[in-house]
């Protein structure tokens, strides 16, 4: 199986709140098909940020800029994702955030958690879910990521 590619006889890759399932990608090897693998597992991670940015963060965090209370909020998230993903001083990366991402969203399609179109947001009354995917996303931008 080449990396990159479905995993053989699974489902084909959808699409959920803008962001990929497809988890397909590895880095195995080295030299020149690491480099490759490497560079696909960059590329996936800021297709499933970008997503997660047009999906949810955006709006957001266009939000947050007219409320010092959810802007603050917000930070809080942000700060527990850079201590749970072990760089609190730099942010982390793209491919530690989309997993991070990743897994958020796996969690809230297990518990069957939806969100209303951005449009019929309440963005002063967010859940939990809401706040941390706005969280990666402005993690995201703030490491020039999206």
């Amino acid at each position: 199986m080449r990396a990159g590619s479905p995993v053989s006889g699974g489902p084909a890759a959808a699409e959920v709140g803008g962001m990929s399932n497809d988890t397909s990608y590895t880095a195995a090897g080295t030299g020149a098909y690491g480099d490759h693998a490497e560079a696909t597992r960059h590329s996936a991670a800021r297709s499933t940020l970008n997503g997660l940015m047009t999906w949810l963060g955006a709006a957001g965090l266009a939000a947050a800029r007219e409320s010092a209370g959810l802007q603050a909020t917000i930070d809080q998230h942000a700060a527990c994702v850079r201590d749970a993903l072990g760089d609190p001083e730099h942010g982390p990366g793209a491919v530690a955030l989309a997993g991070y991402a990743t897994g958020v969203r796996d969690a809230l399609i297990e518990a069957q958690w939806q969100l209303p179109p951005t449009g019929d947001i309440d963005w002063a009354h967010l859940e939990w879910p809401a706040l941390r995917l706005i969280s990666i996303c402005a993690l995201a931008r703030a490491g020039g990521l999206v």
